[in-house]
């Protein structure tokens, strides 16, 4: 992101789940973050953590970096019970309501 940003090129940091279709299921969906660069009139994305095209990705939030959206942003303890995300393809044709 500091590179771009130092070419002038508009990116911002996107936070979410990241579906585990097309690839193999070792475990839970994964929360995770990677960028958009915006690059001839529309946004693209990048996740070098990956380094692989993915789809199902679920955006949670957009910012600059990874202070502006953070997963839980609140003061006092927390207990999380249950956090479930799932995703699944949708063939064509199908539509999603």
């Amino acid at each position: 992101m500091a590179f771009c940003r130092c070419r002038d090129i508009p990116t911002r940091y996107v936070n979410g789940c990241l579906g585990d279709i097309g690839v193999p299921v070792t475990g839970p969906m994964d929360f995770a973050a990677w960028m958009e660069v915006f690059l001839d009139g529309a946004w693209y994305t990048f996740d070098p953590r990956n380094n692989r095209p993915r789809i199902g990705r679920i955006v949670v939030a957009y910012g600059r970096d990874a202070a502006d959206v953070p997963l839980i942003h609140s003061f006092g303890p927390h207990t999380l019970v249950k956090f479930d995300v799932w995703t699944d393809e949708v063939g064509e044709g199908n539509s999603v309501v």
